[in-house]
C-alpha cells in the first residue's frame, strides 16, 4: 500500500478530516491533500511527526509493513515471522502466515485471561 493510501486509511480509522489532521499537525488542508493525492511527499521529520501522531512505525506508514508498530507487536514470534518477509513468498503463504500468528496470539491471550479469572 502507498504512503497516500496509508495516510487516507490511517485518518479515515479515527474520523479525522483533512482539514482537522492539519491542524494537528500543524500543516495546510491542501498539503494533506497533497500527501493523499500522491502530488506532494513530506519530508523526513513530516514523516515521523505523522508516524507518531498515529502510532505506527516509518515502515508501516510508507507501506514496507503490515506491521503497525513494532514496539507494540514484537514478540518473539513475530520477529521470526517478519523474517519469513524478505523471502519470495506467493501473497498467499504470507497471509497464512499472518492467519496463524493471529491464531496463535488470540488463543494464549484466552488462556491467560482464564487463568486470571481463575485466581
Amino acid at each position: 500500500m502507498s504512503f497516500a493510501k496509508r495516510l487516507k486509511q490511517l485518518r479515515n480509522e479515527i474520523h479525522l478530516t483533512q482539514e482537522e489532521l492539519a491542524v494537528k499537525l500543524n500543516k495546510t488542508r491542501s498539503t494533506i491533500a497533497g500527501y493523499e493525492t500522491e502530488r506532494k511527499e513530506p519530508d523526513y521529520e513530516t514523516l515521523k511527526m505523522i508516524a507518531n501522531f498515529f502510532n505506527v512505525s516509518l515502515d508501516y506508514l510508507l507501506g514496507a509493513s503490515e506491521i503497525r508498530n513494532l514496539h507494540k507487536e514484537q514478540s518473539s514470534l513475530t520477529r521470526v515471522f517478519n523474517n519469513l518477509y524478505t523471502y519470495d513468498l506467493p501473497d498467499e503463504a504470507i497471509k497464512q502466515i499472518e492467519e496463524y500468528m493471529e491464531f496463535v496470539k488470540q488463543k494464549y491471550n484466552k488462556d491467560a485471561s482464564a487463568k486470571g479469572k481463575n485466581k
